[in-house]
């Protein structure tokens, strides 16, 4: 199996990351703050201010370790990687199939399935774990709801069928999120999902883990030799990495929403960590920034037990063996392409 390589996250404005030797070092004004073996390192991102050397560049090219920067507040800008791996018959392949309506649909009804599953599972989750704190018939309505579309979804002939009924679910699931905060339920206070730019903090919470995602999602399905940028489910679009979107759909409720929810409902955020700028966006600032990377990292840690391949593997590994599957499933080594599903 594989092993799970760290991701360094850079935030302090100003830092200098280099290499020296077989150790990747960050300096800031000119004092080194941080060294590490290139061997444990799978993937650097950079955020704001931060200068990367040329070696550094060349080197983390070479073996296979992704940078990605990003604004200062988590947008994504670029991503720096070495030449291309894996079969160029698996990515034409990929082309193929993402040029075929009737394939494509079906990917992508499975990819939708297992997010609404594990959307589902994170509204059970809060019945059994918080029950006395909310309003348990709305949210089994909304749990309801959905399983009926996940019925729907298995009948689905196309992708615009497809897409109907996840944003019919996501509406759904949206709708009774607020109700799983139940702890400084006054600060945080989520009405709807908004994004580019967020406008409450919860959503600046979800579209910072989910930029998170999707680095990690783009990076395994490039390790395996897929193209992230072609998808089934999101179609091309110039920028859009609209594979590594697809893939990290069934992720997103139970990793990225699950940590928001935990990050506020243990109080390892405050509303003070939050800032509102002029053009009316919520920011997180530096501090609170730090603790949400601790807690992504850690969380990819945790284990887990995979149904397909059944084995315990770290949560960080997922993003990897759900884009194996993906690659196994196009060359035709399996009949369908298993989403996970969260147990």
């Amino acid at each position: 199996m594989r092993k799970l390589l760290n991701t360094l996250y850079v935030t302090s404005q100003g830092s200098y990351i280099h290499k020296e030797g077989e150790t990747i070092i960050v300096e800031r004004e000119q004092q080194k703050v941080l060294q590490l073996p290139v061997h444990t390192l799978g993937g650097i991102v950079c955020f704001g201010n931060v200068l990367c050397s040329p070696f550094l560049l060349g080197f983390c090219a070479e073996h296979d370790i992704s940078i990605s920067f990003l604004t200062e507040y988590g947008s994504f800008l670029a991503s720096v990687r070495g030449p291309v791996s894996g079969n160029v018959l698996l990515r034409r392949e990929q082309y193929r199939i993402a040029d075929n309506s009737e394939k494509s649909a079906k990917i992508a009804a499975n990819i939708v399935t297992g997010k609404l599953m594990n959307s589902r599972l994170v509204m059970n989750r809060a019945i059994r774990d918080h029950g006395d704190k909310i309003d348990i018939a709305t949210i089994r309505r909304a749990s309801s709801s959905i399983y009926r579309l996940i019925e729907e979804l298995a009948i689905a002939v196309n992708l615009d069928e497809i897409r109907g009924i996840e944003g019919m679910a996501a509406s759904e699931y949206f709708a009774v999120f607020n109700q799983l905060i139940v702890d400084q339920k006054e600060d945080f206070v989520f009405n709807e999902r908004n994004r580019r730019p967020p406008l409450d903090p919860v959503n600046a919470l979800l579209s910072f883990i989910y930029t998170l995602l999707v680095h990690d999602v783009r990076s395994a399905l490039e390790t395996v030799g897929l193209d992230p940028t072609v998808g089934f489910l999101h179609r091309d679009r110039p920028g859009r990495p609209g594979l590594a979107l697809d893939l990290m759909e069934e992720f997103r409720p139970v990793i990225a929403d699950r940590l928001v929810l935990s990050l506020i409902n243990r109080r390892q955020v405050a509303p003070n960590g939050f800032k509102k700028a002029e053009s009316g966006a919520v920011v997180i600032d530096d501090s609170t920034r730090k603790t949400v990377l601790v807690e992504y990292q850690n969380r990819k840690q945790d284990e887990i037990f995979h149904p397909y391949i059944e084995e315990k593997i770290p949560l960080g590994l997922l993003f990897f063996v759900q884009a194996n599957l993906m690659a196994r499933f196009i060359r035709g080594d399996i009949d369908g392409y298993p989403p996970f599903f969260w147990r």
